[in-house]
């Protein structure tokens, strides 16, 4: 190898080329000033040298090029995603593993390119590219980019436009290596005689990679939360890890003898009969999934210039009120309407993956399935594209005859980007005065008034509620979102409040918004770090009422989960219970509240994780578990009594 200078008055030209969109970035950024001048002299330098590799050994300096790239883009990627105090936390094994998982793409690149300097470079680009991916997206919504969210990405593009992009000095500094390092490639030409032997020792390689990182990688799960999946796996491998977790197994202990011991327990089990305080006549059913509404004082103590809530604070004659908690936090609202809709848990599915669109079936048990087979008309009402979520090749599976999406709203009724809570409800009523004779009518409603990001400015939008003492801009401009939910939420049940027939309408956010993470250490005193099981919950806790117009009973729940509602939602109706909402009431006696990251236990008068349940808590979350796999996954022995669909 021999290693030279030489000047070329071209060098001048391709620095200019190069320097200007640095200088950009710079200003952009706003990184230290001398790093530019660095990169500059460097990429002068780079530039200037002429390296001549002996032909002789193509291998020796594939090899080099190879895994010094991708121990290069391993580090990159995750300089990029972590600070210096969690970059620090990631072990060396795991940075090994990663640098594998770098290198067995730089070989599978290399079986089609057959040169290795266009291979490092196009290898780099796309793992880098993958890696901002999650950058941003960590900075939306507070979870990490795995492979369930390539199925969101239609959704995830479409609200993109709301939310401020910003890139830390990290960012710039990656790429600003980035051009070094391809221009330094770019110097190094290695050239293969015998290519298809090339070929065959890449593969080779690639697998060996591939089985190193396999063997090791037994018993460690996808993290999406906190970054624990980038600085505890290390980022490539935790997206790795969500696409071997993606796919859900047959739970420990189950089988169609245990679904038929179930079955034959609730077959003929008494339950609530039709018609209880409605004067023999089932009511119309109205749910409304409020987008990102929550009540932050779970958090911490938060005082307002005046309060957020007052109206639904003030329900209490014929309500049952409370907290429940939800499996999404800042984003994924399908999950929770999943969960309210078929009573099923996001606690057995993996994390991070939206089951709207990998694991619905098509023929779904849900509240929309078993009302409609009563005779129900079933309308679903969402202000926003109607393939967000897939919801438009959903909803037709779940039994919906109705399905009102964007276009049917009036678009001129916005709060700065979105349709309003109170034209979604003036959709409602409008639908309920015009209902046939004697029709029956489940309305399902999801909001979008409330949608994140909240930073940015709006001429159509006054922010008129602030946090008391030290806050944040995107926060001051959420709470006067929610205060304007209240308010129409009020026009809402006073109009209901004077119709003769019985209507229930059921409210519950579907999670906490995710705000400028400065904010939380404000409620909370940690931020979104280092939280006990129990701090974690609460930034998955949201409110819900159910109310009616007719006589029940005034209740407060503590504490209870978004898979109980639509059950809670047929007992308040005087609607006879189906044998699954037998079992899932009769469950929430035991395991009051689950979700994602965990249940509150009873005995231990806490949260645990479900897998530290013990004795009948433990019983009745592997039941749980094996009717949830029975009726998602198993479709040769699905229980036609706990999943029956329509008639």
């Amino acid at each position: 190898m021999k290693i030279g200078f030489e000047y070329e008055k071209k060098n001048n030209i391709r620095l200019a080329v190069v320097f200007f969109p640095a200088l950009v970035l710079f200003f952009a950024v706003g990184f230290r000033w001398w790093v530019l001048l660095v990169f500059g002299a460097l990429y002068y330098l780079i530039k200037s040298v002429t390296i001549t590799l002996d032909e002789r050994l193509p291998w020796l300096w594939a090899s080099i090029l190879f895994a010094g790239g991708a121990a290069f883009t391993m580090f990159s990627i995750q300089y990029l995603l972590l600070e210096p105090e969690l970059f620090n936390r990631t072990t060396d094994r795991m940075l090994f593993l990663n640098a594998l998982c770098c290198l067995a793409f730089y070989l599978i690149v290399h079986l089609f390119t057959c040169n290795a300097g266009l291979t490092c470079i196009i290898s780099h680009v796309i793992l880098l590219v993958f890696g901002f991916i999650n950058y941003f997206v960590y900075l939306f919504r507070q979870n990490e980019f795995i492979f369930a969210d390539l199925r969101s990405i239609g959704t995830g593009l479409s609200v993109a436009g709301t939310y401020r992009l910003r890139l830390e000095d990290r960012g710039a500094y990656v790429i600003l290596a980035s051009v070094l390092f391809i221009a330094f490639v770019r110097k190094c030409h290695v050239v293969f005689q015998q290519k298809f032997h090339m070929r065959v020792i890449s593969v080779m390689l690639a697998v060996i990679a591939g089985m190193i990182v396999y063997l090791d990688v037994q018993g460690i799960n996808t993290e999406t939360w906190e970054k624990k999946g980038t600085y505890r796996n290390g980022y490539l491998l935790n997206f790795i890890l969500s696409i071997r977790d993606s796919y859900v197994g047959e739970p420990e202990g189950y089988s169609k003898e245990l679904v038929a011991e179930l079955e034959e327990e609730y077959q003929d089990r008494e339950t609530l009969r039709s018609g209880t305080g409605t004067g023999g006549k089932e009511p119309t059913i109205i749910v409304i999934m409020n987008e990102s509404f929550a009540d932050l004082s779970v958090l911490g103590e938060l005082e307002t210039n005046e309060p957020l809530t007052p109206f639904m604070d003030s329900l209490s004659e014929n309500t049952v009120k409370g907290y429940a908690l939800s499996s999404v936090f800042g984003a994924k609202t399908p999950n929770s309407e999943w969960e309210y809709m078929t009573g099923n848990s996001m606690a057995f599915l993996p994390a991070g993956s939206v089951v709207y669109q990998q694991y619905i079936s098509r023929t779904p048990t849900s509240i929309v399935s078993e009302l409609k087979n009563i005779g129900y008309t079933c309308v679903a009402m969402h202000p926003y594209y109607e393939t967000g979520w897939s919801r438009n090749q959903v909803y037709p599976d779940l039994g919906y005859d109705e399905m009102h999406f964007i276009q049917d709203f009036d678009q001129t009724k916005v709060l700065r980007e979105y349709i309003t809570d109170e034209e979604l409800y003036d959709k409602i009523i409008a639908r309920y005065e015009s209902r046939g004779v004697n029709e029956k009518l489940f309305l399902m409603g999801i909001t979008m008034q409330n949608h994140g990001g909240y930073a940015q400015t709006y001429d159509n939008f006054n922010e008129d509620v602030y946090k008391l003492g030290r806050s944040y801009t995107d926060a001051n401009q959420y709470f006067s979102l929610v205060h304007q939910s209240d308010q129409a939420l009020e026009k809402l049940i006073t109009y209901f409040s004077q119709e003769e027939d019985p209507v229930e309408i059921v409210f519950f956010g579907d999670h906490q918004p995710s705000l400028n993470s400065n904010f939380y250490p404000i409620l909370n005193g940690k931020g979104l770090s280092n939280l006990t099981l129990e701090e974690l919950e609460a930034l998955y806790t949201v409110p819900f009422f159910i109310w009616t117009n007719y006589e029940t009973e005034e209740e407060t729940v503590p504490v209870t989960s978004l898979n109980y509602l639509s059950t809670m939602t047929l007992e308040r109706a005087g609607i006879e219970l189906p044998p699954y909402h037998r079992f899932l009431a009769d469950m929430q006696e035991a395991v009051p509240a689950i979700n994602s990251r965990g249940y509150y236990s009873k005995s231990a008068g806490g949260y645990l994780h479900t897998e530290d349940a013990e004795g009948k808590e433990a019983e009745w979350i592997r039941n749980y578990e094996a009717l949830q796999y029975n009726s998602m996954f198993d479709e040769k022995n699905r229980s036609s009594l706990f999943f029956p669909y329509i008639e």
